[in-house]
């Protein structure tokens, strides 16, 4: 490997953190997660605890993200874990598309504002056939 070739590696990687970092950062501070967090749950003395759980999340992400780590897990374990990510990742997509309006705003737009609940019915039925696609075709 050139010189040249580890130098743009490092750019990349640098400029790819810095990418990630900042989206995480505007996640965090611009749409006021933690502090909502807080409100709801009634954890505001427990500020320190959230810094830390958000540091060391990050950095194990990072470690697992960067190592090929593999964790021999029985079938019906992976299932439950996959499970758990997919409502994780649902729930946060709601959660964000409520805070920033983004379907009525897109149902005005298009002009069917009366039937919001189809567009998301058909959002939601989209994921669950695109996602079993996904597993069915790239796990076999």
């Amino acid at each position: 490997m050139t010189s040249v070739n580890v130098l743009l590696t490092i750019v990349i990687g640098l400029g790819g953190g810095l990418m990630v970092g900042c989206g995480f950062v505007a996640f965090l501070t611009v749409l006021g997660i933690l502090p909502r967090l807080m409100q709801l749950t009634k954890t505001m003395k427990y500020i320190q605890g959230y810094e830390w759980a958000i540091i060391s999340g990050t950095i194990v992400g990072v470690w697992f993200s960067l190592n090929l780590v593999y964790f021999p897990l029985f079938p019906t374990l992976i299932a439950l874990v996959g499970l758990a990510h997919g409502i994780f990742v649902g729930m946060l997509a709601a959660a964000l598309t409520e805070v920033l309006n983004v379907f009525p705003i897109l149902a005005k737009r298009i002009g069917i504002d009366d039937q919001l609940a189809i567009l998301l019915m058909a959002i939601v039925l989209g994921k669950i056939v695109g996602s079993l696609f996904h597993w069915m075709y790239f796990t076999s």
